[in-house]
Formats: structure tokens, sequence, C-alpha cells
């Protein structure tokens, strides 16, 4: 486990809160796997009936450190070690509790494609969602390119994964990425009572109904197809100007990239 990832285990409630508010709640490796292996954890555990995830800090998640990219990129860092990210992911896919999730502020990259596989979403007032993928010369990943579009159209997704359009608190609601819009104040206890409601109802019946919801292997699939390009793209001429750019605080030039 890690500090940055903190876990508490409380009335069939496992809390999951990240904490390095200090940078963004950028996810490390650390974080990745310690989120990760709570999750893969909970569908052995019979104590843990819901899962719920939330933020210290002004901002949910700023993603991925992008000096990590860089970093694989220059190969300075292996690329297999940078997908740490997949232990996050790839356990989100398969879960069998139920995941409720509590963003405030910025969700970035997988803070947003995150919540795809999230049972319960609540917003507070100020979050503002984003996949800035294609920007960073990236694609998009945690099977997100299957499930954004089925959940608000494929034009919309489009618009986010491409164009990199931010979506506030409530479009997301009106879109149905998320369940209720309320204020920042409120968002934990509202999370922590939903999650509460869950774990109170008969845990076979509910992780039936979820899995019936979802097809996790599909799930599972795409994110190794996604996963094939995101390290391709990772390595790209694309990327490394992407890169470069937002180092230099100028806008990328990608018609020299060759």
């Amino acid at each position: 486990m890690t500090e940055h990832v903190i876990v508490d285990k409380s009335g069939g409630v496992l809390t999951l809160t990240l904490n390095r508010p200090d940078k963004k709640n950028a996810l490390t490796g650390e974080m990745y796997a310690a989120l990760g292996d709570a999750i893969d954890a909970s569908g052995d555990d019979p104590s843990v009936r819901c899962i719920l995830i939330q933020a210290n800090g002004d901002m949910f998640t700023a993603g991925n450190d992008l000096g990590a990219f860089a970093a694989v990129n220059s190969g300075e860092t292996p690329a297999g070690e940078r997908r740490g990210g997949s232990a996050l992911i790839m356990a989100l896919a398969r879960a069998k509790t139920p995941i409720v999730a509590a963003v405030n502020g910025r969700a970035v990259g997988v803070g947003t494609t995150m919540l795809l596989h999230c049972d319960l979403v609540f917003l507070a007032e100020d979050a503002l969602l984003t996949t800035p993928f294609v920007n960073l010369a990236l694609v998009p990943e945690a099977a997100s390119s299957m499930l954004l579009p089925t959940r608000i159209g494929h034009a919309r997704a489009f618009s986010m994964f491409v164009l990199g359009e931010a979506v506030d608190a409530r479009k997301a609601e009106a879109w149905g990425i998320a369940n209720a819009v309320v204020p920042a104040a409120e968002l934990r206890a509202r999370a922590r009572a939903a999650a509460d409601a869950i774990a109170a109802k008969p845990p076979a019946s509910v992780a039936i109904t979820k899995a019936l919801m979802r097809d996790a292997q599909a799930y599972l699939d795409r994110i190794q197809e996604e996963g094939g390009h995101f390290t391709n793209q990772l390595k790209s001429p694309e990327a490394r100007e992407a890169f470069a750019a937002f180092r230099e605080k100028r806008a990328p030039d990608f018609g020299k990239v060759s």
C-alpha cells in the first residue's frame, strides 16, 4: 500500500481515498497498484459490500503524471513499467463489488474513464470531467472507447476524446455520466449514504444484478486492444511533440512530425 491511498473499511463499505492533494492527486504506479489490489481483494471479502472512491484536496485527480509519460517516450522508462495504470483499470473492469464515486473538482483522463465502471457517481458542483488523450497524441483507455459512446452517444464521446471538450457537472448529469450533482459540502455524505444503502441490500442479489448489467470480458478485451495502441502512441514522435509543447507552454505543431 501507499500513504497516497487511504484505505478504510467500516459498515460493509471499503473507502478508498486519493491522498496526494499537493500533486492534485496525480496517480503514481504505487497508487494504481494500491487501488487495483483493494478492488480485486474486495471481491473475495464478504465483509465488503460496496466500494466508495473519493479524494482529498480540491481535485479528484489530475490523472497520470505527464512526467511518467514523457519518460517512456524518451526511453528513460520501459513502456511495460509505465503501464501501472493497468492494475487499476483491469480491476475496475472485472469488479464484482458495487462501486460508488464522489468526485470533487477536476477529473482528468483516467479520473473520468474510471467513472464509467462505477455503479453510482456523485459530482460536486465544481466537478469538471476531461479526457485529453488525443491532445497528448494518445488514445482512450479503460475500455472508454467502448463505454463512453454507449453511455452518451458517438458525437458527444468523439468531442470529449478528440476535441478535448470539458464536461461540467450539470452536463455530465444530463448526459448520464453521473447520478446527481450536489454541493461540495454535502458530497461525501451523499455518496456514503448511497454506499451504505447498497451495503444493506442482499449481497448475492446485488452482485448478480451488477454482473448481469455488464460484459466484463468485453471490457477486458477492449482494454487490451486500447493498451497496445496506447503504448505505441506513447513512444511516437507525435507524443514527443505533445509532451514538449505542454512542457514549453505552447501549441503543438503536429504538421512538422514525421
